[in-house]
């Protein structure tokens, strides 16, 4: 994970440079032949450079995205809710991002990429694996429904089956501009 937004030293800094980012991946690398996924932030200005990098230091897989950078005041008190005043964002409203760096990310790097961010049903783990994603995590919705996970699958099972998709791995990538 070089994309923590909720520390207060290093976190996300390892994850908003390319250089830093290869470095991070590169000494990690060195040290195992362990699978590599590297988590990346959404507070960049290019993520497909952040990508590259973690890609060329031989991450095996990137995970897209991390919390997206926010903040809470209480108005009461006017002071800050979260005690590193901003922490990160997620839930159903980072979901649109994080599909469109799914996509961006997918066109330009060749390793597989875990797509999450706000996933709360099948037809958003669908949107994300269309997007690019060959699989995706789904965080916040666990808290919410425990059983989310069981139904996501179920409901993907369901998606092929209509669709008379073969195999999951067609859809991939398989947003169509046209």
């Amino acid at each position: 994970n070089v994309s923590c937004p909720n520390v207060q030293k290093g976190g996300m800094a390892f994850g908003i440079y390319p250089d830093t980012t290869y470095n991070v991946v590169k000494a990690v690398r060195e040290e195992t032949d362990l699978p590599i996924i590297t988590k990346l932030s959404p507070n960049v200005t290019d993520i497909t450079e952040i990508a590259l990098a973690a890609q060329e230091a031989k991450s095996d897989g990137l995970s897209l995205i991390n919390t997206i950078l926010g903040m809470a005041i209480d108005i009461s008190t006017r002071k800050p809710k979260l005690k590193n005043i901003t922490g990160g964002l997620s839930g159903p409203a980072i979901k649109p991002v994080a599909i469109r760096m799914v996509w961006q990310v997918f066109k330009k790097v060749n390793i597989p990429i875990i797509g999450g961010g706000g996933i709360m049903s099948a037809d958003d783990a669908i949107e994300f694996i269309i997007a690019g994603a060959s699989a995706v995590s789904i965080g916040t919705g666990n808290f919410v429904n425990p059983r989310l996970s069981m139904e996501i699958i179920t409901g993907i099972e369901k998606y092929i089956k209509e669709k008379k998709i073969k195999d999951i791995n067609a859809i991939t990538g398989s947003l169509d501009l046209s």
